[in-house]
């Protein structure tokens, strides 16, 4: 299961920025998040066959050095005749169509894509939080009735244990937030399960 949370810089906005239905469409595709991953993490402009290099080599499973031709001119075309006219379109990138170099714009660059991946155990965290809100209510309850075996703890100690597991949590969020957004980490963040 893969969820995506966009947010934009306040200093990078202005009138023409996407909506959030567009961004949704826009992240929709997995190639088109592949694309945004290898531009967000490129210095500067790609080659469209180094681009599709980069995507051929997340799909397959394999280091750019080692994709092969037929499965990188397949990637080649698509990223030319949809992918990379649906990005334009929504002024995520543009291309020049003499030098076949694809450019990342504003609009990309202010945009905050993190990518939340999730295995069949997992939870997401949104419902880890919730749980946590759970247990920590539950316990200054029994505090504060005096249920056998919690009755010696106080209604301070409830908040310091409150305190310091919601900020190790958020902690913990915070560094795997960090390797889930696109652009942060050498592969796309809905590959490193494969690892």
């Amino acid at each position: 299961m893969v969820s995506t949370a966009v947010t934009t810089n306040e200093s990078a906005r202005n009138g023409g920025e996407l909506s959030e239905e567009e961004i949704f469409e826009v992240l929709s595709n997995r190639r088109r998040r592949f694309v945004i991953h290898a531009l967000k993490r490129a210095e500067g402009p790609l080659e469209v066959s180094e681009l599709s290099t980069h995507v051929t080599a997340w799909e397959v499973g394999v280091e750019p050095e080692e994709v092969r031709y037929e499965d990188r001119r397949n990637v080649y075309s698509t990223l030319q005749r949809t992918h990379l006219p649906k990005l334009e379109e929504k002024n995520v990138v543009t291309v020049d169509e003499e030098t076949n170099v694809v450019a990342p714009t504003p609009e990309l660059e202010s945009l905050d894509i993190y990518v939340e991946v999730l295995g069949s155990r997992e939870i997401p965290w949104s419902l880890y939080y919730v749980g946590l809100a759970g247990v920590a209510v539950s316990l200054l309850l029994a505090v504060a009735t005096g249920t056998p075996g919690f009755a010696a703890l106080e209604p301070l100690d409830v908040g310091v244990f409150t305190a310091t597991t919601f900020g190790i949590s958020a902690v913990v969020h915070h560094v795997i937030g960090r390797r889930a957004r696109l652009g942060d980490t050498e592969k796309p963040p809905e590959l490193r399960k494969r690892e």
